[in-house]
């Protein structure tokens, strides 16, 4: 008997699915074939086992009775139209099993989509299924479509890159994966491009073991083979990761660098008494908020005298990253400056992963990871009229 955790699981898995419209996405397209066939070996399973049962009743009985082959018999479903072979005896069929499959249609294959967005495992996923519909699905099927599933994950990473983004932005996002160990942190590299009318397009991501200059490299490296060679990008957004830095130089040389605000602002803080940390902030606001890039190295300048004895070290740190702090003055439009001198676009996505993953429990592996981050960030793509999974094959197996 399963736990009544993973229910609970599975239905959280399930509202996130519908949340995300992800039965819309062709990923629901790839899926489709398998998850009939997982309704159709369901449900003819159930009726044989009927069939078996009400024999063994009439044979203990002294009744006498025995098979007498199938017929066709057509079930529409969410799915479509279903061919179902019923099997019989010679006095009744499994027709009265079929009926009360008919009143769950679409239940079953949404429940393993759902279980494989979460990242049950394929044991689990039977289970769950045991315990919602009294019938379990074969392990062949569910891993039948894990695989199709962490097939479209990897094609979307694979698929070839268009070049026509203004900006870019670049960040490491830290996520915690609960296993049944304790957690795990995982660092995640994310790309997100900005299309020339203000569009955003999470354009990959990618797992890794931390933020060196060999992960980012090998990150970036990848876009660039994919065709994202930054022909028409003007300036690139980081966090000022030294690592990142150093791999953007070899990859997207010539290409103006802008320091992330909101991280250089944290890092002042922790080394800032509390008490003075609400007027400094102030001050650091209006160098970021100035009207032009001259009114803000003017209030940079009234930082740095009223701080300069308190902090030398902040005031230091400010004059060697001023120039990078101030790239996003090349817009004219306030909604590039705002989009442009923060990586809070990333992170804003990031925390709807994490919002949406965190009444889930234990995340199985990393695979659970890969597929909860494509599915959300095919929505958010979608929702920005940036459809990246339609440039997935579709591919029904």
């Amino acid at each position: 008997m399963i736990s009544t955790g993973y229910a609970r699981n599975l239905l959280e898995a399930d509202r996130l699915v519908k949340e995300m419209k992800l039965y819309r996405l062709e990923l629901y397209d790839q899926i489709e074939e398998q998850a009939r066939m997982a309704y159709k070996e369901v449900v003819e399973r159930s009726m044989n086992n009927f069939i078996d049962g009400k024999l063994q009743e009439l044979e203990r009985r002294g009744e006498y009775d025995r098979r007498n082959g199938y017929y066709s018999r057509n079930l529409l479903t969410e799915l479509g139209n279903i061919e179902l072979m019923v099997p019989r005896t010679r006095t009744f069929s499994a027709c009265q099993v079929l009926e009360k499959y008919a009143r769950r249609t679409g239940s079953i294959e949404k429940a393993i989509v759902a279980g494989f967005v979460l990242g049950l495992s394929t044991r689990k996923v039977g289970e769950v299924l045991l315990h919602l519909f009294g019938e379990k699905v074969s392990p062949s099927t569910v891993s039948r479509i894990a695989m199709v599933l962490d097939e479209a994950v990897e094609r979307f990473h694979n698929r070839p890159l268009a070049d026509h983004y203004q900006a870019l932005i670049f960040d490491g996002v830290v996520l915690k994966q609960k296993t049944g160990a304790g957690t795990i942190k995982r660092t995640v590299l994310v790309a997100l491009g900005i299309l020339a009318d203000g569009r955003k397009e999470v354009i990959d991501y990618a797992p890794a073991t931390g933020e060196s200059e060999q992960q980012w490299q090998r990150f970036l490296d990848s876009l660039w083979r994919r065709g994202l060679r930054g022909a028409g990008v003007k300036i690139i957004v980081t966090d000022g990761n030294e690592g990142l830095l150093n791999a953007l130089a070899t990859v997207y040389p010539g290409v103006a660098v802008q320091r992330c605000w909101t991280h250089r602002i944290h890092n002042f803080e922790k080394k800032c008494r509390r008490q003075d940390w609400k007027e400094m902030k102030r001050g650091l606001h209006r160098i970021m908020k100035a009207k032009n890039e001259k009114a803000a190295r003017s209030a940079a300048g009234r930082f740095a005298s009223r701080w300069q004895n308190a902090y030398p070290s902040i005031v230091d740190g400010l004059r060697k990253t001023l120039d990078q702090l101030l790239v996003f003055f090349m817009f004219e439009e306030e909604q590039w400056r705002t989009m442009t001198r923060t990586t809070n676009l990333i992170e804003r996505r990031f925390r709807e992963v994490r919002r949406r993953t965190r009444p889930m429990g234990v995340m199985a592996n990393r695979a659970s990871l890969e597929r909860i981050m494509y599915a959300i960030f095919s929505f958010e793509n979608e929702n920005q009229g940036v459809t990246t999974h339609l440039l997935l094959l579709t591919q029904k197996s």
